[in-house]
Protein backbone atom coordinates (compact mmCIF):
# COMPACT_ATOMS: atom_id res chain seq x y z
CA UNK A 1 0.00 0.00 0.00
CA UNK A 2 1.63 3.22 -1.04
CA UNK A 3 0.50 6.91 0.47
CA UNK A 4 -2.80 8.46 -0.57
CA UNK A 5 -1.96 11.78 -1.59
CA UNK A 6 -4.32 14.66 -1.28
CA UNK A 7 -6.05 16.11 -4.29
CA UNK A 8 -3.44 18.36 -6.57
CA UNK A 9 -0.18 16.63 -5.27
CA UNK A 10 1.40 12.64 -6.72
CA UNK A 11 4.37 11.31 -7.67
CA UNK A 12 6.83 10.49 -10.35
CA UNK A 13 8.16 7.38 -11.68
CA UNK A 14 11.16 8.02 -8.80
CA UNK A 15 8.67 8.21 -6.15
CA UNK A 16 9.47 11.54 -5.50
CA UNK A 17 6.94 13.75 -4.36
CA UNK A 18 5.05 16.54 -6.90
CA UNK A 19 4.31 19.57 -6.13
CA UNK A 20 2.45 22.27 -9.05
CA UNK A 21 4.35 19.63 -11.35
CA UNK A 22 8.10 19.56 -9.52
CA UNK A 23 9.28 17.64 -7.03
CA UNK A 24 9.65 18.60 -4.03
CA UNK A 25 13.70 18.19 -4.26
CA UNK A 26 14.08 20.53 -6.93
CA UNK A 27 12.00 22.77 -5.34
CA UNK A 28 13.93 22.59 -2.49
CA UNK A 29 17.13 23.21 -4.27
CA UNK A 30 15.65 26.37 -5.85
CA UNK A 31 14.42 27.84 -2.47
CA UNK A 32 18.11 26.68 -0.91
CA UNK A 33 16.93 25.10 2.12
CA UNK A 34 14.42 23.38 4.47
CA UNK A 35 12.19 23.63 6.53
CA UNK A 36 9.82 25.22 3.39
CA UNK A 37 6.22 26.25 2.95
CA UNK A 38 5.13 25.39 -0.25
CA UNK A 39 1.79 27.27 -1.20
CA UNK A 40 0.72 26.30 -5.00
CA UNK A 41 -1.35 29.33 -6.48
CA UNK A 42 -3.32 27.21 -8.98
CA UNK A 43 -5.18 25.50 -6.26
CA UNK A 44 -5.82 29.03 -4.15
CA UNK A 45 -7.25 29.91 -7.73
CA UNK A 46 -9.46 26.84 -8.15
CA UNK A 47 -10.90 26.67 -4.49
CA UNK A 48 -12.46 29.98 -4.60
CA UNK A 49 -13.38 29.30 -8.38
CA UNK A 50 -15.31 26.44 -6.73
CA UNK A 51 -16.90 28.60 -4.92
CA UNK A 52 -18.34 31.09 -7.46
CA UNK A 53 -19.63 28.22 -9.38
CA UNK A 54 -21.54 26.63 -6.80
CA UNK A 55 -22.22 28.75 -3.90
CA UNK A 56 -24.90 31.88 -4.62
CA UNK A 57 -23.93 34.80 -6.77
CA UNK A 58 -24.99 37.15 -4.28
CA UNK A 59 -22.88 35.53 -1.58
CA UNK A 60 -19.75 37.54 -1.35
CA UNK A 61 -16.58 35.81 -0.27
CA UNK A 62 -13.39 37.46 2.00
CA UNK A 63 -10.36 36.02 3.21
CA UNK A 64 -9.58 35.90 6.93
CA UNK A 65 -5.93 36.59 6.74
CA UNK A 66 -5.10 35.27 10.41
CA UNK A 67 -5.46 31.84 8.02
CA UNK A 68 -2.01 32.82 6.49
CA UNK A 69 -0.70 36.53 6.57
CA UNK A 70 1.88 35.65 3.72
CA UNK A 71 2.19 38.83 1.25
CA UNK A 72 3.01 36.91 -2.30
CA UNK A 73 -0.08 34.74 -1.03
CA UNK A 74 -1.86 37.68 -0.37
CA UNK A 75 -1.22 39.59 -3.17
CA UNK A 76 -2.66 36.69 -5.22
CA UNK A 77 -5.70 36.19 -3.16
CA UNK A 78 -6.55 40.11 -3.48
CA UNK A 79 -7.32 39.18 -7.16
CA UNK A 80 -9.94 36.67 -6.28
CA UNK A 81 -11.85 37.54 -3.15
CA UNK A 82 -14.44 40.59 -2.43
CA UNK A 83 -12.82 41.47 0.62
CA UNK A 84 -10.17 40.89 3.62
CA UNK A 85 -10.66 39.98 6.70
CA UNK A 86 -8.23 41.06 9.42
CA UNK A 87 -7.80 41.14 13.22
CA UNK A 88 -4.62 44.14 14.11
CA UNK A 89 -3.02 46.88 12.39
CA UNK A 90 0.01 44.72 11.19
CA UNK A 91 -2.43 42.73 9.26
CA UNK A 92 -4.71 45.48 7.58
CA UNK A 93 -1.04 46.85 6.25
CA UNK A 94 -0.52 43.95 5.00
CA UNK A 95 -3.98 43.73 3.35
CA UNK A 96 -3.62 47.27 2.00
CA UNK A 97 -0.01 46.43 0.79
CA UNK A 98 -1.59 43.45 -1.08
CA UNK A 99 -3.73 45.54 -3.26
CA UNK A 100 -6.92 45.09 -1.19
CA UNK A 101 -8.61 48.58 -1.41
CA UNK A 102 -9.65 49.78 2.40
CA UNK A 103 -13.39 50.26 1.35
CA UNK A 104 -13.04 46.06 1.08
CA UNK A 105 -11.28 45.71 4.40
CA UNK A 106 -13.05 44.91 7.56
CA UNK A 107 -11.18 44.75 11.41
CA UNK A 108 -11.90 42.53 13.94
CA UNK A 109 -10.65 42.11 17.53
CA UNK A 110 -11.65 42.57 21.01
CA UNK A 111 -8.22 44.51 22.24
CA UNK A 112 -8.16 47.14 19.04
CA UNK A 113 -5.75 49.71 20.83
CA UNK A 114 -6.38 53.64 20.22
CA UNK A 115 -3.76 53.88 17.74
CA UNK A 116 -5.09 50.94 15.98
CA UNK A 117 -8.73 52.75 15.77
CA UNK A 118 -7.31 56.02 14.38
CA UNK A 119 -5.09 54.03 11.62
CA UNK A 120 -7.96 52.33 10.58
CA UNK A 121 -10.22 55.66 10.69
CA UNK A 122 -7.44 57.49 8.83
CA UNK A 123 -7.44 54.49 6.34
CA UNK A 124 -11.29 53.99 5.77
CA UNK A 125 -11.50 50.46 6.67
CA UNK A 126 -14.58 48.80 8.48
CA UNK A 127 -14.00 48.23 12.13
CA UNK A 128 -15.73 45.64 13.84
CA UNK A 129 -16.75 47.17 17.02
CA UNK A 130 -16.86 44.42 19.69
CA UNK A 131 -17.50 46.65 22.94
CA UNK A 132 -19.46 49.80 23.68
CA UNK A 133 -16.78 51.28 25.21
CA UNK A 134 -14.76 50.68 21.92
CA UNK A 135 -17.51 52.46 20.62
CA UNK A 136 -17.05 55.88 22.72
CA UNK A 137 -13.65 55.50 22.32
CA UNK A 138 -13.93 55.44 18.35
CA UNK A 139 -16.26 58.17 18.46
CA UNK A 140 -13.94 60.41 19.99
CA UNK A 141 -10.93 59.47 17.63
CA UNK A 142 -13.20 59.94 14.81
CA UNK A 143 -14.62 63.54 15.93
CA UNK A 144 -11.08 64.36 16.62
CA UNK A 145 -10.20 63.72 12.96
CA UNK A 146 -13.39 65.19 11.73
CA UNK A 147 -14.04 62.04 9.79
CA UNK A 148 -16.55 59.35 9.93
CA UNK A 149 -15.46 56.28 11.27
CA UNK A 150 -16.96 53.25 8.91
CA UNK A 151 -18.68 50.77 11.62
CA UNK A 152 -20.46 47.00 12.06
CA UNK A 153 -21.51 45.85 15.26
CA UNK A 154 -19.65 42.60 15.51
CA UNK A 155 -22.66 40.34 17.76
CA UNK A 156 -21.92 36.88 19.99
CA UNK A 157 -24.85 35.53 18.73
CA UNK A 158 -26.90 33.14 21.38
CA UNK A 159 -26.18 30.07 19.41
CA UNK A 160 -23.49 28.21 18.28
CA UNK A 161 -22.15 26.69 15.59
CA UNK A 162 -22.64 22.85 16.36
CA UNK A 163 -19.73 20.16 15.66
CA UNK A 164 -17.17 22.96 15.10
CA UNK A 165 -13.44 22.63 16.24
CA UNK A 166 -13.76 25.92 17.38
CA UNK A 167 -17.10 27.64 18.75
CA UNK A 168 -17.81 31.12 18.95
CA UNK A 169 -20.89 31.77 19.81
CA UNK A 170 -23.67 30.10 22.42
CA UNK A 171 -21.63 31.54 25.52
CA UNK A 172 -20.11 34.33 27.27
CA UNK A 173 -17.63 36.10 25.29
CA UNK A 174 -15.19 38.13 24.66
CA UNK A 175 -15.40 38.40 20.78
CA UNK A 176 -18.47 40.96 20.01
CA UNK A 177 -21.27 42.40 21.85
CA UNK A 178 -24.16 39.78 23.04
CA UNK A 179 -27.75 39.87 20.73
CA UNK A 180 -29.87 40.96 23.51
CA UNK A 181 -27.46 44.24 24.04
CA UNK A 182 -27.21 45.11 20.76
CA UNK A 183 -29.80 47.65 20.21
CA UNK A 184 -28.24 50.85 22.07
CA UNK A 185 -25.17 50.03 20.32
CA UNK A 186 -26.81 49.94 17.09
CA UNK A 187 -29.15 53.42 17.56
CA UNK A 188 -25.65 54.89 18.65
CA UNK A 189 -24.03 53.87 15.38
CA UNK A 190 -26.41 55.60 13.20
CA UNK A 191 -25.32 58.98 14.66
CA UNK A 192 -22.38 60.97 13.60
CA UNK A 193 -19.60 60.10 13.50
CA UNK A 194 -20.31 57.32 12.45
CA UNK A 195 -20.89 55.48 8.85
CA UNK A 196 -22.51 52.36 9.59
CA UNK A 197 -21.66 49.18 6.93
CA UNK A 198 -23.79 46.43 8.94
CA UNK A 199 -23.12 43.29 11.19
CA UNK A 200 -20.48 41.00 11.74
CA UNK A 201 -21.45 37.56 13.17
CA UNK A 202 -18.92 34.27 13.83
CA UNK A 203 -20.73 31.10 15.64
CA UNK A 204 -17.59 28.48 15.01
CA UNK A 205 -15.11 27.10 12.62
CA UNK A 206 -13.64 23.95 10.94
CA UNK A 207 -17.11 22.60 10.75
CA UNK A 208 -17.57 19.25 8.00
CA UNK A 209 -21.28 19.37 8.42
CA UNK A 210 -23.48 20.85 5.85
CA UNK A 211 -26.49 20.92 8.29
CA UNK A 212 -24.78 22.11 11.10
CA UNK A 213 -23.37 25.46 8.93
CA UNK A 214 -26.84 26.01 7.24
CA UNK A 215 -28.47 25.73 10.56
CA UNK A 216 -25.94 28.09 11.63
CA UNK A 217 -26.64 30.69 8.68
CA UNK A 218 -30.39 30.44 8.96
CA UNK A 219 -30.17 31.40 12.40
CA UNK A 220 -27.66 33.83 11.52
CA UNK A 221 -29.56 35.73 9.13
CA UNK A 222 -32.48 35.52 11.14
CA UNK A 223 -31.15 37.49 13.99
CA UNK A 224 -29.60 39.86 11.67
CA UNK A 225 -32.94 40.56 10.28
CA UNK A 226 -34.35 40.68 13.97
CA UNK A 227 -31.68 43.45 14.84
CA UNK A 228 -31.78 45.45 12.39
CA UNK A 229 -35.58 45.98 11.89
CA UNK A 230 -35.71 46.42 15.98
CA UNK A 231 -33.50 49.65 15.35
CA UNK A 232 -34.97 50.47 11.98
CA UNK A 233 -31.23 50.60 10.30
CA UNK A 234 -30.62 49.44 6.50
CA UNK A 235 -27.30 47.43 6.16
CA UNK A 236 -24.94 47.07 3.39
CA UNK A 237 -23.17 43.63 4.65
CA UNK A 238 -24.06 41.22 6.38
CA UNK A 239 -20.55 39.15 7.11
CA UNK A 240 -21.78 35.92 8.15
CA UNK A 241 -18.71 34.07 9.54
CA UNK A 242 -16.82 30.95 7.88
CA UNK A 243 -16.82 27.51 9.71
CA UNK A 244 -16.12 25.53 6.63
CA UNK A 245 -14.24 22.81 7.58
CA UNK A 246 -11.44 20.73 5.80
CA UNK A 247 -10.60 16.75 6.23
CA UNK A 248 -7.35 16.90 7.97
CA UNK A 249 -7.85 13.53 9.77
CA UNK A 250 -8.56 9.69 8.07
CA UNK A 251 -12.60 9.48 7.99
CA UNK A 252 -13.04 13.52 7.76
CA UNK A 253 -15.58 14.09 5.01
CA UNK A 254 -15.07 17.20 2.50
CA UNK A 255 -17.69 19.22 2.68
CA UNK A 256 -20.26 18.99 0.04
CA UNK A 257 -20.12 22.32 -1.94
CA UNK A 258 -23.11 21.46 -3.88
CA UNK A 259 -25.72 21.06 -1.09
CA UNK A 260 -24.12 23.63 0.85
CA UNK A 261 -24.57 26.44 -1.90
CA UNK A 262 -28.03 25.34 -2.44
CA UNK A 263 -28.86 25.15 1.39
CA UNK A 264 -27.88 29.12 1.18
CA UNK A 265 -29.19 30.22 -2.00
CA UNK A 266 -32.55 28.79 -0.17
CA UNK A 267 -31.81 30.84 3.25
CA UNK A 268 -31.15 34.05 1.07
CA UNK A 269 -34.28 33.88 -0.72
CA UNK A 270 -36.32 33.34 2.20
CA UNK A 271 -34.99 36.34 3.63
CA UNK A 272 -36.66 38.93 5.65
CA UNK A 273 -37.93 42.52 4.19
CA UNK A 274 -34.88 43.95 5.70
CA UNK A 275 -32.57 42.31 4.60
CA UNK A 276 -33.53 42.80 0.94
CA UNK A 277 -31.27 45.89 0.06
CA UNK A 278 -28.09 44.05 2.09
CA UNK A 279 -25.32 42.31 0.73
CA UNK A 280 -23.89 39.42 2.25
CA UNK A 281 -20.59 37.62 2.24
CA UNK A 282 -18.83 34.46 4.13
CA UNK A 283 -15.28 35.19 5.96
CA UNK A 284 -13.17 31.49 5.17
CA UNK A 285 -9.85 31.10 5.87
CA UNK A 286 -8.62 27.44 6.25
CA UNK A 287 -11.09 26.55 3.86
CA UNK A 288 -9.54 28.55 0.96
CA UNK A 289 -5.78 28.01 1.75
CA UNK A 290 -4.77 24.85 3.77
CA UNK A 291 -4.95 22.50 0.91
CA UNK A 292 -2.91 24.34 -1.24
CA UNK A 293 0.38 24.23 0.99
CA UNK A 294 3.29 21.83 2.09
CA UNK A 295 5.52 21.88 4.53
CA UNK A 296 8.83 20.21 4.03
CA UNK A 297 11.79 19.37 6.42
CA UNK A 298 14.46 16.82 6.25
CA UNK A 299 15.30 14.18 8.17
CA UNK A 300 18.48 14.39 9.58
CA UNK A 301 18.76 11.59 12.07
CA UNK A 302 17.00 8.26 12.36
CA UNK A 303 17.32 6.42 16.05
CA UNK A 304 15.64 3.88 18.08
CA UNK A 305 14.18 4.16 21.56
CA UNK A 306 12.01 1.22 23.61
CA UNK A 307 11.32 -0.62 19.93
CA UNK A 308 10.39 2.51 18.62
CA UNK A 309 12.04 4.34 14.98
CA UNK A 310 11.96 8.06 15.56
CA UNK A 311 12.79 10.22 12.59
CA UNK A 312 14.43 13.49 13.39
CA UNK A 313 13.92 16.41 11.31
CA UNK A 314 14.80 19.96 10.97
CA UNK A 315 11.60 20.95 10.99
CA UNK A 316 8.82 21.36 13.98
CA UNK A 317 6.67 23.01 16.19
CA UNK A 318 8.32 26.32 16.26
CA UNK A 319 7.00 26.28 12.69
CA UNK A 320 4.06 23.72 12.40
CA UNK A 321 1.87 23.72 16.16
CA UNK A 322 -1.12 23.00 14.43
CA UNK A 323 0.42 19.34 12.71
CA UNK A 324 1.75 18.53 16.14
CA UNK A 325 -1.39 18.47 17.96
CA UNK A 326 -0.49 21.43 20.34
CA UNK A 327 -3.21 24.37 18.77
CA UNK A 328 -6.59 23.66 20.41
CA UNK A 329 -6.64 20.03 19.67
CA UNK A 330 -8.44 17.67 22.25
CA UNK A 331 -7.06 14.27 20.78
CA UNK A 332 -3.80 14.13 18.71
CA UNK A 333 -4.12 12.64 15.60
CA UNK A 334 -1.96 13.14 12.63
CA UNK A 335 -2.05 15.40 9.98
CA UNK A 336 -1.07 13.75 6.61
CA UNK A 337 2.23 13.26 6.33
CA UNK A 338 4.40 11.20 4.00
CA UNK A 339 8.25 10.50 2.92
CA UNK A 340 8.24 12.95 -0.25
CA UNK A 341 11.97 11.25 -1.40
CA UNK A 342 10.73 7.54 -1.64
CA UNK A 343 7.17 5.46 -1.54
CA UNK A 344 7.21 1.71 -1.48
CA UNK A 345 4.35 -0.99 -0.33
CA UNK A 346 7.14 -2.09 2.44
CA UNK A 347 5.88 -0.03 4.95
CA UNK A 348 6.21 0.43 9.04
CA UNK A 349 5.42 2.46 12.24
CA UNK A 350 7.92 5.65 12.54
CA UNK A 351 7.45 8.95 14.63
CA UNK A 352 8.66 12.27 12.55
CA UNK A 353 9.66 14.68 15.48
CA UNK A 354 11.42 18.17 15.41
CA UNK A 355 14.36 19.50 16.26
CA UNK A 356 13.29 21.31 19.49
CA UNK A 357 13.99 20.32 23.23
CA UNK A 358 10.48 19.46 24.18
CA UNK A 359 8.13 16.40 23.82
CA UNK A 360 5.55 18.03 22.54
CA UNK A 361 7.77 18.19 19.10
CA UNK A 362 5.86 15.47 17.02
CA UNK A 363 5.11 16.09 13.58
CA UNK A 364 3.61 12.48 13.61
CA UNK A 365 3.13 10.07 15.76
CA UNK A 366 3.41 5.85 14.18
CA UNK A 367 2.51 6.68 10.88
CA UNK A 368 3.37 4.17 8.37
CA UNK A 369 6.35 5.09 6.34
CA UNK A 370 8.42 3.46 3.81
CA UNK A 371 11.98 2.88 4.89
CA UNK A 372 13.70 6.35 5.35
CA UNK A 373 17.44 7.60 4.78
CA UNK A 374 19.08 10.39 6.51
CA UNK A 375 18.73 13.17 3.94
CA UNK A 376 15.20 12.48 2.87
CA UNK A 377 12.29 14.88 2.73
CA UNK A 378 9.15 14.75 5.02
CA UNK A 379 5.89 16.47 3.94
CA UNK A 380 3.65 17.89 5.86
CA UNK A 381 -0.26 18.39 4.34
CA UNK A 382 -2.99 21.09 5.08
CA UNK A 383 -0.13 23.58 5.89
CA UNK A 384 -1.31 26.31 3.97
CA UNK A 385 -3.52 27.43 7.56
CA UNK A 386 -2.02 28.13 10.66
CA UNK A 387 1.40 27.07 9.86
CA UNK A 388 4.21 29.78 10.36
CA UNK A 389 2.11 32.71 11.50
CA UNK A 390 0.36 30.73 13.95
CA UNK A 391 3.53 28.74 15.70
CA UNK A 392 6.21 30.12 18.06
CA UNK A 393 8.67 30.69 15.87
CA UNK A 394 11.33 32.31 18.18
CA UNK A 395 10.87 29.16 20.84
CA UNK A 396 14.77 28.01 21.43
CA UNK A 397 16.27 30.50 18.70
CA UNK A 398 16.08 27.85 15.57
CA UNK A 399 16.17 29.97 12.08
CA UNK A 400 12.89 30.61 10.25
CA UNK A 401 11.76 28.74 7.73
CA UNK A 402 11.50 29.47 4.28
CA UNK A 403 8.10 30.18 2.10
CA UNK A 404 7.06 30.44 -1.47
CA UNK A 405 4.04 30.94 -3.55
CA UNK A 406 4.47 28.77 -6.80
Amino acid sequence: MTDRLPAGFGRDEAGQLLVAGRSAGDWVRQAGDTPLFLYDGALLTARVQAFRATLPPELGLHYAVKANPYPPLLAHMAGLVDGFDVASAGEMDKALAAGMTAAHVSFAGPGKRDRELEAAVRTGVTLNVESAGELERLAAIAGRLARPARVALRVNPPFALKGSGMKMGGAASPFGVDAADAGPLLTRMAEAPFEFRGLHLFAGSQNLSVEAILQSQRQSVALSAQLLAEAGLQAPLINLGGGFGVPYFPGDTELDLGALGAGLAEILAERPPVLAGSRFALELGRWLVAEAGVYLCRITDIKQSGGEIFLVTDGGLHHQLAATGNFGTVIRRNYPVVNASRDSSARGPVSVVGCLCTPLDRLAEKAQFPESRVGDLVAVFMAGAYGRSASPEAFLGHPPPLERLI
